[in-house]
């Protein structure tokens, strides 16, 4: 009788968190829709950023718009492992990819936040620099073509 009184809980995926591709621009940056969490606003949206650019590196974007979804700049399988002293270096706070990361399209799409007891997650809009990312990789020897 006691789990009748039990309030609903809402379930939700994994899915619900994946980065997703919202356009392609012509000079083909990519604008994504990504989530972070952290124990504040700022925290949390520079994981987002992070998460973004990871999807863009290693895994490739698979969820938004019919037609943008891209394979990863990255194709190399275990490549994070790989490369782990350079993308440490690459990924540290203050460092390279904050270069390939604007915020430039979050006016229009705009923000989804969240905050409960554990902390906040935050829900940005970016656009990643492919390009200049690639790039940048090829120079530090990443990519090979």
């Amino acid at each position: 009788m006691l789990t009748a009184c039990k309030t609903p809980q809402k379930a939700t995926t994994y899915r619900d968190f994946e980065p997703e591709c919202l356009g392609i621009a012509h000079d083909g940056s990519q604008t994504i829709r990504a989530w972070g969490f952290g124990k504040d606003d700022e925290e949390a949206v520079d994981k987002a950023r992070k998460n973004a650019l990871n999807a863009v590196l290693f895994k490739g974007i698979t969820a938004g718009v019919e037609g943008c979804n891209q394979r990863p700049l990255v194709p190399e399988v275990n490549a994070r492992e790989r490369y782990e002293d350079y993308f440490d270096r690459f990924f540290r706070n203050g460092g390279e990819w904050e270069k390939f990361v604007t915020g430039d399209d979050e006016r229009l799409y705009g923000r989804e936040d969240q905050r409960n007891s554990l902390g906040e997650r935050a829900g940005v809009v970016v656009r990643v620099l492919r390009n200049e990312l690639r790039m940048k990789l090829k120079e530090d020897g990443i990519l090979k073509y």
